[in-house]
């Protein structure tokens, strides 16, 4: 097997380390700002939204040290490198956001049920903030996240839009809340933030999920789509010398493609020559998918139908 190029790694794993810090400061003052107003202001849904935002500090932390382990290059214990890592770290923050959702729901339902204060009117100015700069902070990440195949980025990506989801349920409610209050002259209305802090944690649980099932197929080897498999077979039959492609597996090891290759040549073919078609093929599939970091490929006579029924 080609031994991988590490640099494309490194490379990716530090821009997605950046994105995961920038994260990290971001959620760090936001969490802070949404919990003062939300105590202060008699806001639940903002509070429940602080939550959101002290989970993503976490989930920031992991991805963060997710895409650290994955950029260490293989070594003798692990011949196809670290990169496993960024698939768990993605499947942990995916566990992060169910578990949030089901947090805050519980807690939403709660205080639906015990009466409270109408949430203060500047609260909004506060969501108005946050909505902007979550938003943001989730199209840049996400931006990252496919620029270099990275699930945990892609799911931290998720964090930050959840996080303006609730942020926008939030500025919903308390604008219900307000509004009927004053038109009411009741505190009947008082539980609408609440209703928007269930609702997003509903969001949540969806995002959480869906963002599971990539980092799980990652860590269960499952083949990559079509955009990533048939580059790979058009590849391999374009060399000369090889009449057919038997077998094609391919795996995902972080940011990085491995492929197991069965190409046919002529059975004549001498074994020098099947060693150049072989590094050939190899040249070609990471020529054609930058990605793939490693490619074994097998040697087989080509037979045609009449051969194999003789």
């Amino acid at each position: 097997m080609n031994a991988p190029d590490h640099a494309p790694v490194l490379d990716a794993s530090r821009r997605g380390i950046r994105s995961a810090q920038a994260g990290l400061l971001a959620n760090a003052l936001l969490a802070s700002v949404k919990l003062a107003a939300g105590l202060l202001g008699n806001a639940y849904a903002l509070v429940a939204d602080a939550a959101e935002s002290m989970a993503d500090i976490l989930a920031s932390l992991i991805v963060w040290g997710g895409l650290a382990i994955a950029a260490q290059p293989a070594d003798e214990d692990h011949p196809y490198g670290h990169g496993k890592a960024e698939a768990l770290a993605g499947a942990a923050v995916s566990l992060m956001l169910v578990g949030a959702a089901v947090g805050i729901g519980v807690e939403a339902v709660q205080q639906i049920r015990a009466p409270h204060s109408v949430p203060a009117p500047w609260t909004l100015v506060v969501l108005v903030v946050v909505m902007l700069v979550k938003w943001l902070l989730a199209r840049r990440v996400a931006a990252i996240g496919a620029e270099v195949g990275s699930t945990a980025v892609k799911a931290d990506a998720s964090h930050h839009l959840s996080d303006a989801i609730t942020s926008a349920a939030a500025f919903i409610g308390i604008s219900v809340a307000i509004l009927g209050a004053r038109n009411g002259g009741s505190l009947r209305w008082a539980a609408a933030d609440d209703w928007a802090a269930l609702f997003a944690a509903g969001v949540i649980l969806y995002n959480g999920v869906n963002l599971f099932r990539p980092a799980l197929h990652d860590l269960m080897d499952r083949m990559p789509g079509t955009d990533v498999v048939a580059p790979v077979a058009r590849a391999a039959r374009g060399v000369v010398g090889v009449l057919a492609v038997e077998k094609l597996v391919v795996r995902k090891a972080g940011m990085q493609y491995f492929v197991d290759i069965h190409v046919q040549a002529d059975p004549a073919t001498s074994l020098r020559d099947a060693h150049v078609i072989s590094g050939c093929v190899k040249g070609a599939i990471r020529g054609a998918v930058p990605a793939v970091a490693g490619v074994l490929v097998h040697m087989e006579p080509y037979e045609t139908a009449e051969s194999k029924t003789a």
